[in-house]
Order: C-alpha cells, then sequence, then structure tokens
C-alpha cells in the first residue's frame, strides 16, 4: 500500500511539473471489429445478435463506426446490407490509402469473413472495449477537473458527477433497453402471478408486514412510488419505520450460479432519514421490539431485565440488511446517486425517503418550491423505474387539514404541489382520530359532556386509519391498524372486520 501510494505521488508531481508521460493507446480490437462486419455483410442475422446491445459509437475505428451505422439503417428499411448495396454510402469517401477505396475495402471485410458463429462474442469483445476506454475518459477528466478545481464545482460535486458517470455506463445494459414485444411483457406478467401464487398470503409484491394492507395493495410493487403522508403527530414515520423494519427482518435471499443472489422474501431496504438521526431511528425500532418506551430507552429509565432483554434484542437486529443514510438536506441527485451506490454494493429491494419536504431540488429550480417538488417526485417517480425497487417517500400535508370539523385528510391536501399526486402510483394517508378527540377532553369531570367524550375516546382509543386515497392498480378505501404510541407501533387489529374498502 506505501509503495503503490509512492508511486501515485510521484506520478501527479510529474502531471504537475508538466513532463511528458508514455503515451498509452486507448484499448481496440480492430481484429473484432473487421470480423463482426464481415460476418454481417455475408449474413445479416449476424445483425441481428448484436443490435440489442452494440452501437456505431462502441466501434474504435471512425470508418467502422460509419460502416455498421449504414449497414443499420439498410436493414431497419428492410432491405440487404450486402458489400454491393453498402458501397454505393462510400464511393465518394476519402480512400483509406493509396492503393485502397473503402468500397474495396468492404469488399476485403466480407472475403475475409467466415462464419456467424462468433458474431455475438466479437461485438461483446468491441463492447467491452468501448466501456474501458469510457472509464479511461472518466479518470482522465476526473484528474483534470481535480486539478483545475472551479469555484462553482467543488470536490462534493466532481465525486457526485464521477459517481454518476460511473454508474450510467455500469448499467448500460441493464436500463433502458428499448421495447418489449407483448409476448414478454405478458411472460412477465404470468411470472409474477405465479410468483403470487406460491407465496405465502398471495402477494405479488413486497409484503408490509400489516396484513390488511398488504391485502388490499398486494403487497409493495416493484417501482411503484408510494407517497405516505400525513399531518405531524399521525405517526407517519412511525409507519414507515415498522414497513421497513418488517421487510428487513423478513429477508431471506438465494444465492445464482451466476454469483448473484435473489431475493425470496422481505428485501434489502435503504432508508434515508432526512429528520431524525440514524441513532433516534433505531431506538425507535428498538423500542418497538423490545416494548420499551423510547423515552425510558433514551434516559436510561431501564431496569436490568430490560436492559438485558433491549441487548438481546438489538444483538438479534444488528445483521438486518437495514441501510441508513441521515444526511439532512440531500439533493435528488445525490440521493438517486447514493441509492444506486447501495443497489449495486449491496443490493436494494426497498427505498424510504422521510420526507419529501426536507428534499432539494437543482439550481435551476430557484425559489420556486412548487417546480421543485415538481423535479423531485419526478425523480423519484423515474429512480423506482430505473432501480425496479419501491420507494415509500412520506410528504407532510398543508396546514388547511386543521382548520376543517373533518380532520380526515384527502388528496388536495398534498403540500406544495399537485405533482406529489401525479407522480405517484400509491397515495397512503396516516389518520389517528384519537389525537383529536384528545385534545378535545373537558377541563370539568364533572361536565355532562364528559362522559361522551370518554365513550367516544374509548372508541377510537389505540387505533389508526390508513386511507388509500389512491392507487393505480388496486382499490382505494381505509385500513385500520392498531397503534401502540409509547411503542410507535402498528400492527394488524385482532378482528380484521374494522377494515372498510371502495372499489
Amino acid at each position: 500500500m506505501a509503495q503503490t501510494a509512492l508511486l501515485q505521488t510521484e506520478r501527479l508531481k510529474q502531471i504537475a511539473a508538466g513532463e511528458d508521460l508514455p503515451v498509452r493507446q486507448a484499448p481496440h480490437n480492430i481484429e473484432a471489429e473487421q470480423a463482426l462486419l464481415g460476418a454481417i455483410l455475408v449474413n445479416n442475422e449476424a445483425h441481428d445478435r448484436v443490435s440489442g446491445f452494440l452501437q456505431a459509437h462502441h466501434f474504435f475505428d471512425p470508418l467502422h463506426q460509419q460502416i455498421f451505422e449504414t449497414i443499420a439503417k439498410l436493414i431497419y428499411a428492410g432491405k440487404p446490407a450486402t458489400p454491393v448495396t453498402v458501397k454505393t454510402y462510400f464511393d465518394n469517401a476519402e480512400p483509406i490509402d493509396a492503393n485502397l477505396t473503402v468500397p474495396q475495402y468492404l469488399g476485403r471485410l466480407a472475403a475475409s469473413a467466415t462464419t456467424i458463429i462468433n458474431a455475438e462474442e466479437y461485438g461483446r469483445t468491441i463492447l467491452d472495449l468501448f466501456t474501458r476506454r469510457e472509464l479511461i475518459l472518466i479518470g482522465e477528466d476526473l484528474v483534470n477537473t481535480a486539478f483545475d478545481s472551479p469555484i462553482d464545482h467543488p470536490p462534493e460535486a466532481q465525486i457526485q458527477e464521477a459517481e454518476n458517470r460511473l454508474y450510467a455506463l455500469a448499467e448500460t445494459e441493464k436500463y433502458g433497453k428499448g421495447f418489449l414485444s407483448f409476448g414478454t411483457a405478458l411472460t412477465h406478467a404470468v411470472e409474477m402471478a405465479s410468483a403470487a401464487y406460491q407465496r405465502e398470503g398471495g402477494l405479488s409484491g413486497i409484503a408490509t408486514g400489516l396484513r390488511d394492507l398488504d391485502n388490499r395493495m398486494g403487497g409493495l410493487q416493484r417501482s411503484d412510488l408510494i407517497i405516505l403522508a400525513g399531518r405531524p403527530s399521525m405517526g407517519k414515520t412511525a409507519l414507515a419505520t415498522n414497513i421497513a423494519f418488517n421487510v428487513a427482518r423478513a429477508f431471506k435471499a438465494e444465492e445464482q450460479p451466476n454469483g448473484t443472489s435473489k431475493t425470496l422474501e422481505g428485501g434489502i431496504v435503504g432508508f434515508f432519514s432526512l429528520e431524525m438521526s440514524a441513532e433516534q431511528l433505531a431506538t425507535r425500532i428498538v423500542a418497538e421490539q423490545t416494548e420499551i418506551p423510547s423515552e425510558q430507552i433514551r434516559r436510561g429509565m431501564i431496569d436490568e431485565t430490560g436492559f438485558r432483554r433491549l441487548a438481546q434484542k438489538a444483538q438479534e437486529m444488528a445483521a438486518m440488511p437495514l441501510f441508513i443514510d441521515q444526511t439532512g438536506g440531500i439533493s435528488i441527485a445525490q440521493l438517486a446517486a447514493r441509492a444506486r451506490r447501495l443497489k449495486r454494493q449491496r443490493g436494494l429491494d426497498v427505498l424510504v425517503i422521510d420526507y419529501v419536504q426536507l428534499m432539494t431540488g437543482s439550481k435551476k429550480a430557484g425559489d420556486n418550491r412548487v417546480q421543485e417538488i415538481t423535479e423531485i417526485t419526478t425523480g423519484l417517480k423515474a429512480l423506482g423505474k430505473e432501480l425496479g425497487v419501491p420507494i415509500i417517500a412520506l410528504s407532510q400535508l398543508s396546514r388547511q387539514v386543521e382548520s376543517r370539523d373533518d380532520k380526515r385528510p384527502q388528496l388536495s391536501d398534498l403540500r406544495e404541489s399537485g405533482s406529489i399526486e401525479q407522480d405517484a402510483d400509491v397515495v397512503l394517508f396516516v389518520f389517528r382520530e384519537e389525537y383529536y378527540v384528545k385534545n378535545l377532553e373537558p377541563r370539568d369531570p364533572d361536565d355532562p359532556k364528559y362522559q361522551e367524550w370518554e365513550q367516544q375516546m374509548e372508541k377510537v382509543k389505540g387505533t389508526a386509519d390508513v386511507i388509500i386515497a389512491k392507487q393505480r392498480h388496486g382499490p382505494t378505501g381505509t385500513v385500520k391498524l392498531a397503534f401502540q404510541s409509547e411503542f410507535t407501533r402498528f400492527t394488524d387489529l385482532a378482528d380484521p372486520s374494522f377494515s372498510q374498502y371502495e372499489h
């Protein structure tokens, strides 16, 4: 390590001094490019084997780029691409050398072609070498920018830009594959139904651990943007934390032959806690699991038995795949970069953001908060589709809820932007009538209305409503849950008949 660091330091000194360094040629393989082009010119089916992942700019030689692009255009137009048909587009091209014109070169490519069997391997080789060249360019740009260090482009921005470019390069083949045939889409739909049929509870998505909510939503669906909103003290963070814990606790994976793992149950959870610290979030979860009020845990007001239970539970939960980022005021670009990194390094099945209004957009949005929120929600929806994971994003509600007699939230209460409702696949509201009824307690216990208040309080005590106000692929309605405020825990009601649905 010390020797490597010394060599790196010496190299930086040479660059700073302007000394000439050994020139290395960018990695490429002209023979592979020639072999592939020749195979396609002889048999256009070879193009079908590489068209799904190879593009003209992946070739190293500029002439080969032009030839491949011309061939592709002819094939897409339904015309044969042969040395004869392609040569007409290069009759006026500059000769390769004094003894070789481009039309002659096309004939040589076809004449030297042997078989199309290796066409895909040649294409993969060309793509791999292109990727290596791009890595070199990213590294050079990173070095040059670091030396220049513009005032308006600080190191943090440089790191983020490099991460984004590296991720885009790494995921070139994974996302954005273009059109799928309807047959392929149907296959995916049937596979999803099959997974739901085989999975306990018949869920097509990831189970939240709350029975009635899962029954209405079918679990958390991949690529869905789920907005979880509520007024302060309603318990939206508690519900998000409960779901995140339930998903991480149920995690089971199976190793695949290619060295990757496939999630069977539960999932790996990334939790962006913009409001609370990681310690506060962990305290909530520990309180829920040990049934020791978080207030007592924070103040150390627990006996020896309670502490042993706390230590035991903490040890059991330490290995859970729940990762917390406690950066405040994070931008949508930074959040996306970190989520991508987590997916590549650890895996990712569910992403939770607490909460949207604490995020920032780009500088372009300026002081226009509505435009900024629109940028954030649009970015979250795109990120969910890109990573193929459900995103649970918490949101505040406007104060107009408090001015109404009926405090139950509505879609129009979503704060600062209609884009939240528009971009969301699911909108959930957390509503605890107990909170409002408790504030109406008559001061005098002898007041005739006190008994009426007690009866009303008894009816709503320890319960919460999760209102499904929007769901693209399912029913809306209300799911009743039990809520233990001292442990910040949501659970299923003992009697499931409390749940009400609209279709």
